[in-house]
């Protein structure tokens, strides 16, 4: 019995030892889930802006109304001829990580013309 009363904490101290490792899983995850989330949301703009030039309008506005609100300021937009390219940087855990993780889409517009 006495062997017992020495082990009651066992499994409250291992539980709380593991929390940490825990917590960096699931950020972790969190971090990836919101850099896939930035990948589809970076292609929609994309095709948005590709869209907007076959419709002679101006792409970066459609790039810009096709993402979120959160992800306005963290939205980069080139326009190339037919090409248009969207960078979107997720919001990052870690600092110095949204570089690492930003999602690059190209789209395309049809051909070039020729002058």
């Amino acid at each position: 019995m006495r062997t017992l009363a020495h082990q009651d904490g066992q499994s409250t101290v291992e539980v709380v030892a593991l929390l940490p490792l825990l917590l960096a899983v699931v950020l972790a995850l969190a971090q990836l889930l919101s850099a896939g989330l930035a990948r589809e949301q970076a292609g929609t703009a994309a095709q948005a802006g590709a869209m907007a030039l076959l419709q002679d309008e101006d792409p970066e506005d459609a790039v810009r109304e096709a993402v979120p609100g959160w992800s306005r300021k963290r939205v980069t937009v080139r326009v190339k001829g037919r090409r248009v390219e969207v960078r979107l940087r997720p919001p990052t855990f870690v600092p110095g990580m949204a570089e690492e993780l930003t999602a690059r889409v190209v789209a395309h517009a049809g051909r070039e013309t020729s002058p």
